[in-house]
C-alpha cells in the first residue's frame, strides 16, 4: 500500500447495517481528514461473501478496501478479529484508525489499541486535523459537563471510536471506483477461547432514535414525569421518536436510551420539536444535520429559542396537548 503513513482506516462494521450506518458516516468524515493530510481512505473488511459491502463502501467514499473473505470469519470472533486488525496495522502502519462506537466496535477498538500500544479516545463527537497534522478527537468528559480535545502526539495509529449519528454519510455514487485488495487468512491465528454456539437476530422494537426523521425532545420545562409522557403520544402521531435532556433522564422521567447530547445519542432528524429545553451545550452537541427546529419555552431568551426556525413562548405541556388534539382531529376527518 502506497504512503501507508497517510492512510485513514475505517473498520467496516456491516452487521447491523440497516439500523446503524455508522461505517458510512465514518467514511464521510475520514475523507475530510484524509484530504487535510493529503492521504487516502481505506476500509478494512472481514467476513464472508462480502462483495455487496465492498461495493457499498466504495460507493460511499472508500479509496481502498482491504478484504479478508473466509467462511471462518462469517461470525464475529473477538480474538480473531483483533488479531487480524493488529497484524494488518503493523504491516501497513496507518496514521488513523476509526471504529464505530457500537458494542461490537468498542470491544474491538479497545483490544486492538492495547496490543498496538497506542491511545484510543472513546465515543468521540467530533474529529479534525490540527496545524501539526495530529488528529484532534473531541469527546465528552465528566459526565458530559465539558468537551475534551485529545491528541496522540507520539504513538501510532491514532485511534478513536465514534458514536452512530455523529456525522452525515455521503451520497451513494454508483460511478466511483476504488482499489480492492483481497488478502488471505493468515494460517497462524490463535485459537478462539470462546465458541459461539447459536445466535438469533431479533427485529428492532422501534426505529432507532439516531435514524428518526422526526424527534420530539423534552426537558425539565415539561413540568413532571406525567406530563413528559404526553411527548410519547405526540411522537406516535408524528411517526417520530422521543428524546430527552440529561436532567430529565436523571429524574427518571425518561430512559437512558432517550438521552440526546454529549453523553447520549447523536441525532440528525429532518424535524425536531424541543419542549421546555433551555439549550445547554451538553444537549445541543448531540444535534446535527440542521433540522427544522420548533422550540417551545416560557423563556424567549433560551438558547433553543434563538436556534429555532419556529419559536413559541408558551407552556410546553399545554402546546404539546394542543398539538395532540389537533393531530387526532385531523386523523378523524
Amino acid at each position: 500500500m502506497e504512503e501507508a503513513q497517510k492512510q485513514v482506516w475505517v473498520f467496516g462494521d456491516y452487521r447491523n447495517y440497516f439500523q446503524n450506518r455508522v461505517t458510512l458516516q465514518l467514511i464521510a468524515r475520514a475523507r475530510e481528514l484524509a484530504a487535510a493530510m493529503d492521504g487516502q481512505v481505506c476500509v478494512l473488511l472481514f467476513g464472508h461473501e462480502l462483495q455487496d459491502w465492498i461495493d457499498e463502501y466504495v460507493a460511499h467514499g472508500a479509496d481502498t478496501v482491504l478484504v479478508i473473505d473466509h467462511p471462518s470469519l462469517k461470525v464475529y470472533q473477538s480474538e480473531t478479529y483483533t488479531g487480524l486488525l493488529v497484524d494488518l496495522a503493523r504491516q501497513h502502519r496507518p496514521e488513523i484508525i476509526l471504529v464505530g462506537a457500537t458494542s461490537f466496535g468498542r470491544e474491538l477498538a479497545a483490544r486492538s489499541a492495547k496490543r498496538l500500544n497506542t491511545g484510543l479516545t472513546a465515543d468521540c463527537v467530533d474529529l479534525r486535523i490540527d496545524e501539526q497534522g495530529l488528529l484532534v478527537q473531541t469527546a465528552p468528559g465528566f459526565g458530559g459537563n465539558l468537551l475534551a480535545e485529545i491528541v496522540i502526539p507520539r504513538h501510532r495509529p491514532q485511534m478513536a471510536t465514534v458514536r452512530p449519528g455523529t456525522f452525515q454519510e455521503l451520497p451513494h455514487d454508483y460511478l466511483r471506483a476504488a482499489r480492492v485488495e483481497r488478502l488471505d487468512l493468515p494460517p497462524n491465528l490463535p485459537p478462539e477461547r470462546v465458541r459461539l454456539v447459536k445466535s438469533e437476530r431479533l427485529p428492532p422494537r422501534e426505529q432507532a432514535l439516531e435514524n428518526a426523521e422526526v424527534v420530539v425532545c423534552g426537558g425539565r420545562g415539561m413540568g413532571s414525569k406525567k406530563k413528559f409522557r404526553n411527548l410519547h403520544e405526540l411522537a406516535r402521531l408524528l411517526d417520530g421518536q422521543v428524546g430527552a435532556t440529561r436532567p430529565v433522564v436523571y429524574a427518571h422521567w425518561a430512559e437512558d436510551g432517550a438521552l440526546v447530547g454529549q453523553a447520549g445519542r447523536q441525532i440528525k432528524p429532518q424535524v425536531l420539536f424541543s419542549f421546555g429545553i433551555s439549550g445547554a451545550i451538553q444537549h445541543t452537541a448531540g444535534i446535527s444535520g440542521n433540522p427544522f427546529l420548533v422550540a417551545v419555552n416560557k423563556n424567549p431568551n433560551a438558547v433553543m429559542m434563538q436556534m429555532a426556525d419556529v419559536g413559541l413562548v408558551a407552556d410546553a405541556n399545554q402546546v404539546c396537548l394542543a398539538l395532540i388534539r389537533e393531530l387526532k382531529n385531523r386523523l378523524r376527518t
